[in-house]
């Protein structure tokens, strides 16, 4: 079943368009990935796509309705979370408040979440009461992961979530968000690391001067000789 679904969708910044007449979508469960060279519009698309940019063209879907004219955190509050690149952390605030802070809108008891998060980030339950801003660069990453799994999305964005992180971290991360697609969660994932993530990819989407060069399962990306040449070192 189709979550998330963007159809011809152009955007962009002070009237430039970054993205023109992207296509792509996330099913239940699934692991896509969006590669393609600096510059491309990876970030943009999931930008888009979250209500961050405005559409100059094209729609965006969840769940079989059109979610275009909602804003962020409405889309938040329908099941989809998000997790930026940077600054995705409340520095100042322990491990546990910033997991208690994706909770925000919910009404329910989130204790059990929590207690899921530690269990699929141990180190985040040592340092439960550490404040953020003294964690490595791998566990802030596991901190905001997790404050984006409290709002128990539907369609879980990460953008570069392995950017600045040690090969054994990113590892760990890619193993956890295998973990987490096979609970039913969409994962739309925005990588550099492309040989990496398509390994783990479901699908993937392969974007060049914001459109769509190629996609296809994983599998087919890493061996297709146009991708390996152009983003994988041949």
């Amino acid at each position: 079943m189709i979550s998330l679904l963007a159809k011809n969708i152009t955007a962009g910044y002070g009237g430039v368009d970054i993205i023109n007449d992207l296509n792509l979508f996330v099913n239940q469960g699934e692991i896509v990935v969006i590669v393609g060279p600096n510059g491309a519009g990876k970030s943009t698309a999931m930008k888009a796509m979250l209500g961050m940019l405005k559409l100059s063209k094209g729609s965006v879907e969840f769940s079989g309705n059109e979610i275009d004219s909602m804003l962020p955190q409405q889309r938040v509050s329908l099941g989809i979370a998000f997790v930026p690149q940077n600054q995705n952390v409340f520095t100042g605030l322990t491990v546990e408040e910033n997991l208690e802070m994706g909770a925000f809108l919910r009404k329910d008891n989130i204790h059990e979440t929590i207690e899921q998060i530690y269990d699929l980030f141990p180190i985040l339950k040592e340092k439960r009461n550490q404040n953020a801003g003294e964690l490595s660069g791998g566990q802030r990453q596991q901190v905001a992961f997790g404050r984006a799994l409290m709002t128990m999305p539907k369609i879980l964005m990460l953008d570069e979530p392995t950017a600045g992180v040690s090969p054994i971290v990113m590892d760990e991360l890619f193993s956890r968000i295998i973990e987490v697609g096979k609970t039913g969660v969409g994962i739309l994932m925005v990588e550099q690391n492309a040989k990496q993530a398509l390994n783990i990819a479901d699908r993937g989407y392969v974007l060049v001067n914001g459109k769509n060069r190629n996609e296809g399962s994983g599998k087919e990306l890493l061996e297709n000789p146009d991708v390996r040449k152009s983003f994988l070192g041949g």
